[in-house]
């Protein structure tokens, strides 16, 4: 039952095929999270905000190649794509993840597994992030870049080793048959 509760207006939105109902339904759903409204306004935007970007600036250099007219449809992609963000956002603030995909043991182990590893990453950024204040007194752009390109090497080298462990553990419970 969880399941169609989000699936049916998931569609629902995916189907709307106009700006001007994608703009109701968006602020129906602000309505509905008055409460919380700015705080997934703000991740949302943060989560999108580059691959929309990228997209936007893309379509819009090759309609000017073109000679086409894009905003309508630039204004249309873009709101589908926030619409949809800040639904799922929304929906899953009030539904424990867990009990979502209980319905399936193999979405409920990746489920564990995703998490486990998101946690575990936030854990440690934070830790750096304090190691970095108390070793740095004064910020200085150098060694700013450098904590940034060690931090990033860290988590790229610790995503490859833990991505190879992962699939050997998936592979055993089969995964991948």
């Amino acid at each position: 039952m969880l399941q169609i509760s989000f699936i049916i207006p998931l569609f629902f939105i995916l189907f709307l095929k106009s700006s001007l109902y994608l703009g109701v339904v968006l602020g129906v759903l602000i309505l509905i999270s008055i409460k919380q409204s700015l705080k997934l306004i703000t991740k949302v935007l943060k989560s999108i905000i580059f691959f929309n970007l990228g997209i936007t600036i893309s379509y819009l250099i090759m309609g000017i190649f073109k000679n086409m007219e894009v905003m309508g449809y630039l204004l249309y992609i873009n709101l589908k794509v926030f619409t949809i963000t800040y639904f799922v956002f929304w929906f899953f603030s009030k539904v424990d993840m867990v009990r979502f995909f209980s319905f399936s043991k193999e979405l409920s182990f990746l489920l564990t597994i995703t998490l486990s590893q998101i946690f575990s990453y936030k854990k440690t950024f934070e830790d750096f992030k304090l190691a970095y204040k108390v070793r740095v007194i004064e910020k200085l752009q150098n060694r700013e870049k450098g904590f940034i390109t060690k931090t990033f090497e860290f988590f790229m080298k610790k995503a490859i080793k833990e991505s190879k462990e992962r699939g050997l553990a998936m592979k055993a419970r089969g995964f991948f048959d």
